[in-house]
């Protein structure tokens, strides 16, 4: 039995880590750095879908409500059309009389008619201000797809460089950076419209 080891334990340890920085320590250290970037834009991509999403279904709910607001308009226009016809239907009798009817169902009639214009006025307005809501909303919508789908890509570029990171297998990681590439691309596309 002999007294030491065959294989000096010492030069051994600094062997491996020579290997290992030969091999492929400085590779892992670029997989690791890129990855962490990568996980830096997905958290930041991701609060931009959130917040993007978040103030278009603000906006959608402005919509409803400005929709119900002006379905109230309209509402209360039928009721001062239906007011003005009963006022019609008043002076027609006194007509077909051959008398003049009351001056108040003419002066009634009269006011509701102005009545209905100012009605119809705002109930317009109301329609304007939700049609803009719902574009901005669409808008936001579709800059939210923009970061949803760069959140996606980032995802899959982390995971191809943890892949890469086990195999050392540089163009798994070529594929990453490129996923990683395309998902900046998407993730600034939206912030410029």
């Amino acid at each position: 039995m002999p007294e030491g080891p065959e294989v000096e334990t010492e030069n051994l340890a600094e062997a491996i880590k020579e290997e290992l920085e030969r091999e492929g320590g400085s590779f892992l250290k670029q997989i690791s750095i890129t990855t962490a970037i990568l996980a830096v834009l997905a958290a930041i991509a991701s609060l931009k879908a959130g917040a993007t999403v978040n103030e278009a279904l603000v906006l959608k709910t402005e919509a409803t409500r400005l929709q119900s607001e002006a379905s109230d308009q309209w509402a209360y226009y039928q009721a001062k059309g239906i007011k003005s016809a009963v006022q019609e239907a008043s002076r027609t009798p006194w007509l077909a009389m051959g008398k003049n009817p009351p001056p108040a169902y003419a002066e009634k009639k009269q006011r509701y008619a102005e009545e209905q214009k100012e009605i119809e006025a705002k109930a317009h307005e109301k329609e304007r201000e939700r049609d803009e809501r719902l574009r901005e909303s669409d808008h936001l919508l579709h800059k939210h797809h923009g970061f949803a789908s760069a959140v996606a890509l980032f995802q899959v570029s982390i995971a191809m460089g943890a892949v890469a990171a086990l195999t050392r297998f540089r163009l798994v990681w070529f594929g990453s950076l490129l996923a990683g590439g395309v998902g900046v691309l998407l993730f600034a596309w939206p912030m410029f419209q």
